[in-house]
């Protein structure tokens, strides 16, 4: 269930709402684009170790899931260091993060159903 606020976590936590299955082999490759993306976008990060992302413990969709906040983290920071005023910063960190992020949502639905 989506409101205006975002998702409702409540249904995710009381397991009303299961993630997305993907296979093991999908998670990596992921975890790769989202590394790859957020050292493009934010400081160089180091290139996995051989054996990751087993040798650490977490699987593939827990490295995606971390590079990808690594990801949110460079893109808000480039907003801020640009953005010419406080109000220029609410407006791309904000509305317009939200507006993008209804439109993929609806998108995954629209696609997954």
């Amino acid at each position: 269930m989506n409101d205006d606020h975002g998702d409702d976590f409540t249904a995710w936590l009381h397991g009303q709402r299961e993630p997305v299955k993907r296979t093991d082999e999908y998670w990596e490759q992921m975890a790769r684009f989202m590394r790859q993306a957020a050292s493009k976008a934010g400081p160089p990060l180091p290139l996995c170790l051989p054996g990751e992302p087993q040798e650490c413990g977490r699987d593939g969709r827990q490295h995606t899931l971390a590079w990808a906040a690594a990801l949110k983290a460079a893109a808000q920071h480039i907003i801020e260091t640009n953005a010419a005023t406080p109000a220029e910063t609410s407006y791309y960190s904000g509305q317009l993060y939200q507006r993008r992020l209804v439109a993929l949502r609806t998108e995954t639905a629209r696609v997954t159903n």
